[in-house]
């Protein structure tokens, strides 16, 4: 489903990933012991500064930092805006 979110300037909407629910061990996690996830999907890109395109698009996996960006919900769905810069790398 398409969310009708446009990101001004440098920012990134991206749709972060679920969070472990095992460890590598097979010992299943409780929801208050997870881990804030720090991988996400871009789902909307911003057109990006006058001197500075953007050089995320949507679509693509990205790490970033574990207190980076603003939580919203839309239609129920947690998304997070973030700026570019606060994204580590794509995968």
């Amino acid at each position: 489903m398409a969310i009708k979110l446009k990101p001004l300037a440098d920012r990134v909407v991206v749709e972060p990933a679920e969070a472990e629910q095992k460890t590598a061990g097979g010992i299943i996690i409780p929801d208050t012991a997870k881990e804030k996830p720090q991988k996400g999907t871009v789902i909307a890109v911003g057109p990006g500064k006058k001197d500075e395109p953007m050089t995320v698009k949507k679509g693509d996996t990205v790490l970033y930092g574990k207190y980076s960006g603003t939580e919203i919900s839309i239609d129920g769905k947690k998304y997070l805006i973030m700026k570019e810069s606060d994204i580590y790398a794509t995968l």
